[in-house]
């Protein structure tokens, strides 16, 4: 429900924003509970954010399952997201195993529909209570913790004290900076624009991104006949395709293998994008206070998991904490439980997002994995799981598959007569530690 500024202050939690990560958590804290205040600076309860990849990887189906969302989001159209890969040895096509079950999925959706949906259920959660117009301009602190939250509104300041004070608020938390907790930061050599398309005639009309090394691509068909299309390329390129961004942007699409056809659609949006966009891990916690979403940690939007990390970060924190913020256990301990299975989830993707993002060609070990995979199907639906996050690192490179991978592309060579050269997918020995990802 939506509360009025004159209703009593004290609740177990509060929220600072009220997109995907804190809604969600808003939503599963109550549902165990807790008393939650979900603030958000917008007044608009149809407010949305714009510049995102729109897509919610397999990894967020759980989630958006045990939100209930899941009938909304196929009642409003949106796409489950089947994708396939451009790389230098062909397309990766991920498909289901002949007889098996079909591959893990959730949706490509548009945040001007999937914003209000979540907040529009959290605000009918019985209780939480959604602040519009609350700006979060201080915390409150007693005995060297944070207890709540100072909020600017339309009517002046007002303070909210909670037992714990979740940032939900975004790549640049307020809550996150009011607390102290620095963000180590991660260098991004490509640039991004986006622009949507409506009707754009895509094949199976699924997912496509492409691999150019180091410049990338990718096409998301979106709920509404909306496609998403991006380009993110090397900033060495950036003086000249600011000269004329939308022609750089059409011609940067339409040299794409298979490319889009852009002619056959129209768009719908102004080509907007970030030229400059650093990865950035954050502490999750501090005393009593707790980051979920883009507060705790900003991938690279190439990748499209954000959305679904956010989400997942509102379930961990969910199940971390709910006794303990009802009266029902140590506080301290719980954070301390949900900042290590952050960091436990979430570290080796971001290693090694980290690294692609210093814009470089594939190393041997991504040679070797995307070559294979373009050859054989059980290696397709392999990088399927790892791309949607649904296994990690130390899964996805672990020494059989790296041998399988090996000997799929020593066939290959064997039986196209080809010799390994400087481009052979095959790494060399020694090779397998990709950068120490999974330490």
């Amino acid at each position: 429900m939506t509360k009025p500024e004159n209703a009593g202050d004290d609740y177990d939690i509060v929220i600072g924003g009220a997109g995907l990560a804190g809604s969600a958590a808003a939503i599963l804290l109550a549902r165990r509970g807790a008393r939650v205040a979900l603030l958000e600076r917008r007044s608009d309860p149809e407010a949305y954010k714009v510049l995102c990849t729109h897509s919610l990887s397999a990894n967020a189906y759980p989630v958006l399952d045990e939100l209930g969302l899941v009938p909304a989001l196929e009642e409003a159209e949106a796409v489950r997201n089947e994708v396939r890969w451009y790389t230098r040895w062909g397309w990766i096509e991920p498909k289901a195993a002949p007889g098996g079950p079909g591959l893990p999925y959730a949706y490509n959706v548009r945040r001007s529909t999937l914003d209000p949906l979540i907040r529009c259920r959290a605000a009918q959660t019985p209780g939480v209570d959604l602040l519009l117009g609350h700006q979060v301009t201080g915390l409150v602190r007693e005995a060297g913790r944070t207890v709540g939250v100072r909020a600017s509104t339309s009517r002046g300041e007002r303070e909210i004290r909670a037992r714990l004070v979740v940032g939900a608020d975004g790549k640049e938390s307020a809550v996150a900076k009011l607390a102290g907790v620095p963000a180590r930061q991660f260098e991004n050599g490509r640039f991004g624009y986006l622009a949507q398309f409506r009707d754009l005639p895509l094949p199976d009309g699924i997912s496509h991104t492409w691999f150019l090394e180091p410049d990338m691509a990718y096409a998301f068909p979106n709920d509404g006949g909306v496609t998403v299309v991006a380009v993110l390329p090397d900033k060495k390129r950036l003086p000249a395709f600011r000269e004329d961004l939308e022609g750089s942007f059409l011609a940067f699409v339409r040299a794409l293998p298979e490319a889009p056809p852009l002619d056959s659609a129209e768009r719908i949006s102004k080509i907007i994008g970030l030229v400059d966009y650093p990865l950035h891990s954050r502490r999750p916690i501090a005393p009593g206070v707790a980051l979920i979403g883009d507060a705790a940690l900003t991938g690279d939007p190439l990748w499209g998991v954000g959305c679904g990390w956010a989400l997942e970060s509102a379930q961990w924190l969910a199940e971390a904490v709910a006794g303990a913020v009802t009266g029902r256990g140590d506080l301290d301990r719980s954070l301390a439980a949900y900042a290590r299975g952050h960091r436990r989830r979430l570290r080796g993707h971001q290693y090694l997002a980290a690294d692609f993002a210093k814009v470089r060609p594939f190393n041997p070990v991504e040679r070797l994995m995307f070559s294979a995979a373009a050859r054989d199907a059980s290696l397709a639906r392999h990088m399927h799981l790892f791309a949607s996050r649904l296994i990690g690192p130390l899964r996805f490179l672990n020494p059989l598959v790296l041998a399988k991978a090996s000997v799929i592309n020593i066939k290959h060579l064997r039986r196209s007569g080809a010799g390994a050269g400087a481009d052979s997918p095959i790494p060399a020995s020694g090779s397998r530690d990709v950068h120490g990802a999974g330490r």
